[in-house]
């Protein structure tokens, strides 16, 4: 009887060791996927008879031109914020709602388009603040 608990045990020990190489197989799996970006598809060219689509523009585009800037803080009014962060040399940020509340801690740090339309930078080290509304 001793010889068979001792069977037991070991099965269930290597039991358990099987699994846990599965999972750590697994994550590793999903952590190399991860990394690796899927392939886009490209896009595809409408055919000539096909009448031309006019793309319309976002409602708001933000873009960072300096090396870092302040905070931006965007959301949809009485709802939820979109973005509450500073922002990197480069990044860029667009959103098509409907109505948008925007502030700036400093308006020159960040190049803005209303509806496609660049905004004038603002004063250097001035907050700003204002509302996007999308154009019909």
């Amino acid at each position: 009887m001793g010889i068979a608990r001792l069977a037991l045990a070991g099965l269930v020990i290597l039991a358990l060791v099987a699994l846990i190489a599965v999972g750590v197989r697994a994550l590793f799996n999903s952590l190399d996927s991860a990394a690796t970006p899927a392939a886009t598809p490209s896009a595809v060219v409408p055919p000539a008879s096909a009448p031309q689509q006019s793309v319309r523009p976002s409602t708001l585009l933000v873009e960072c031109r300096q090396e870092q800037c302040p905070k931006v803080f965007v959301r949809i009014p009485g709802g939820d914020v979109l973005l509450d962060r500073e922002m990197a040399m480069g990044e860029r940020a667009t959103f098509d709602d409907e109505k948008l509340d925007v502030v700036l801690t400093d308006g020159s740090a960040v190049h803005i388009e209303v509806n496609g339309e660049s905004r004038p930078p603002g004063s250097t080290g001035e907050r700003e603040a204002f509302v996007a509304t999308r154009e019909p």
